[in-house]
């Protein structure tokens, strides 16, 4: 997909600005280390998935510089024609670590790394930031929705209502990712694999001279997948009653079973209850159905709650935009920079403590309770440390320190792997169903604490002792009195 299309020019302009300084400055050859990280979950959720890395991996494989893109920088009169030859000659060279996707991930943990000359390092930043906010952002929605679902199947139907054509594409694979059964979007099939459904709209039925000619003419062409919506009209009064009169005229006799209605309309909890009851009067408590229009996780929660009789949702623009919170806030900053040989730690210092960076270069350690699988809490670690999972280990609160827990039987797994190394990728992306199960997998190891839709239990990210400590120095040697 993306191999077909060089993005290499999108980027923000202070990219090439920055990149042009580096160069007159001969910083070109300056070790960097950057962290991308986000600070909130949307929604105020208890977590959020990590999603994109296969297209980050295909952005960066394809980096270069053409003829047309070297000109256009030439017409703006500001860069040096030193430092477009070293554009025109450029190869990626860095090395770059991840959180493999589907993996649960947490504010202020570092999601990707990025090791290398400064210039490539920092080039990358914003269709990093692009490819892996929005994949997340759209994943992280989609789990809610599901978990909402409660075992009931969920469809993404958003590819009409999202932001442009890759986030119709890449958004289909995000959900998929997170736990949807599978898309309206049939290029996200053909690319990816991902199941595509669809039926008809309600301009088939508005099509014939009656509800009932366009149900039977369906049900005579797909007689083993037969479908109907049922809301063009009046579900009660006529869709239903004509689904089953078609369902006994076509879909039985031709020895096939009817798959199922679709109401797209109307309090669908009530249309359900009545559906459904219609249905098994009729013999067919093995026809499922199907839900969608402007849903979520709560109204979804809701119907549920109401005992609405529904087997699989549709989910379309509250899932592709994530429309409730629309932004991922991934951030990528300077972590650190090597001068001699030797790793220089760097901090960002604000009044808002939020957005004071952890400085080095870092590793995520995962701590699993042997006793229940579940996973106990986060420690970022300077990246040459281990945690002994054979021994007791202390966690810290690195805000209120004075909160502290003990913890004994427990296995630590590294989250950070290497997907590059010196330019050249060393790492094998699974396919999408793959992920999709690893996905399911992590999530089900987070406590149900953490899953709640509203004031979850907050998931710890603490630090080791050494990288507290050297937070805590950097903060010294830069507060001003």
């Amino acid at each position: 997909m993306l191999e077909k299309l060089n993005l290499t020019m999108l980027v923000d302009f202070y990219e090439f600005t920055m990149a042009n300084g580096y160069f007159v400055e001969g910083f070109e050859n300056r070790i960097a280390y950057f962290d991308m990280f986000f600070r909130k979950v949307p929604d105020d959720g208890g977590f959020a998935i990590m999603v994109g890395l296969e297209q980050l991996i295909e952005y960066i494989k394809n980096l270069k510089f053409d003829d047309e893109d070297i000109a256009y920088l030439r017409s703006k009169g500001i860069f040096d024609e030193g430092f477009l030859n070293y554009l025109k000659n450029f190869e990626f060279s860095c090395d770059v670590w991840s959180i493999p996707e589907g993996t649960p991930i947490f504010p202020m943990e570092p999601i990707v790394t990025v090791r290398g000359p400064i210039i490539e390092a920092q080039f990358i930043e914003t269709m990093l930031l692009l490819t892996i906010n929005h994949q997340s952002l759209i994943a992280t929605k989609a789990n809610r929705i599901v978990r909402a679902a409660d075992g009931r199947n969920v469809m993404e139907f958003g590819s009409r209502r999202a932001q442009g054509y890759h986030g119709a594409i890449f958004g289909a694979r995000a959900a998929y990712i997170a736990g949807c059964g599978g898309t309206a979007c049939a290029i996200s099939d053909r690319n990816y694999g991902i199941p595509a459904l669809g039926t008809m709209a309600h301009s088939w039925v508005q099509l014939f001279d009656s509800e009932y000619e366009a149900f039977r003419s369906y049900a005579e062409i797909y007689p083993q997948n037969c479908i109907l919506l049922v809301d063009t009209y009046n579900v009660l009064k006529s869709g239903i009653p004509n689904a089953i009169r078609v369902f006994n005229e076509v879909i039985v006799p031709k020895g096939f079973r009817p798959k199922g209605i679709r109401i797209d309309s109307g309090d669908i909890t009530y249309l359900s209850k009545k559906a459904r009851k219609m249905l098994d009067d009729a013999g067919f408590s093995d026809c499922t159905i199907t839900a969608s229009n402007s849903l979520d996780e709560y109204i979804i929660r809701d119907t549920l709650m109401q005992g609405a009789q529904i087997d699989m949702y549709g989910v379309g623009e509250r899932l592709i935009t994530s429309r409730s919170e629309p932004v991922f806030g991934g951030v990528y900053k300077l972590a650190a920079v090597e001068k001699d040989g030797e790793i220089i730690p760097k901090i960002k210092i604000s009044e808002n403590t939020a957005k004071i960076t952890n400085p080095g270069f870092k590793q995520v350690h995962r701590l699993y309770s042997n006793e229940t699988g579940e996973a106990i809490a986060d420690v970022l670690t300077l990246f040459d440390e281990e945690i002994d999972d054979t021994k007791p280990y202390e966690l810290f609160d690195p805000e209120h320190t004075w909160k502290r827990k003990r913890i004994n039987n427990f296995t630590s797994k590294k989250l950070l792997i290497k997907i590059f190394d010196k330019g050249k990728c060393v790492y094998e992306s699974p396919n999408v169903h793959e992920i999709k199960t690893y996905c399911a997998q992590q999530v089900e190891k987070l406590w149900e604490e953490v899953k709640r839709f509203e004031n979850p239990h907050r998931y710890y990210v603490d630090l080791s002792p050494k990288l507290w400590d050297l937070k805590e120095s950097l903060l010294e040697k830069y507060s001003i009195d």
